[in-house]
């Protein structure tokens, strides 16, 4: 796609997975520098333990998310932002009683995703 070309991305075009609809969205097809999943999981779900050779940001849009950087765990609630640096591992999980929809920024044209249990 040329970044020039004015359009609005269907979620439908981005959504992965069977669960609730989760979107990931990779920059580099649509010529943006970053790449970001948009997740809504219910109550103990979430990633593992992973970790990219770049920062990632998150930003809850509703509920809690219990999120593990490194050696330490932060709760996050909606509004609340988190940022984790290069190489470091991270994962979170809903924490809360009710839906978590958290975007995911990761800084990079396209996702480059380690697991621990890989």
């Amino acid at each position: 796609m040329d970044a020039t070309t004015a359009r609005a991305i269907p979620f439908d075009e981005i959504v992965v997975g069977q669960a609730r609809r989760t979107g990931l969205f990779e920059g580099r097809k649509y010529g943006s520098g970053i790449s970001f999943f948009l997740v809504d999981n219910d109550p103990g779900q979430g990633p593992g333990l992973h970790r990219h050779p770049y920062s990632e940001t998150w930003t809850v849009l509703e509920g809690e998310a219990s999120i593990t950087i490194g050696g330490e765990r932060v709760v996050a609630r909606a509004g609340d932002t988190a940022v984790v640096g290069p190489h470091v591992w991270h994962g979170f999980v809903n924490s809360g009683t009710g839906r978590l929809r958290i975007m995911c920024v990761h800084a990079s044209d396209t996702l480059i995703q380690e697991f621990e249990d890989e």
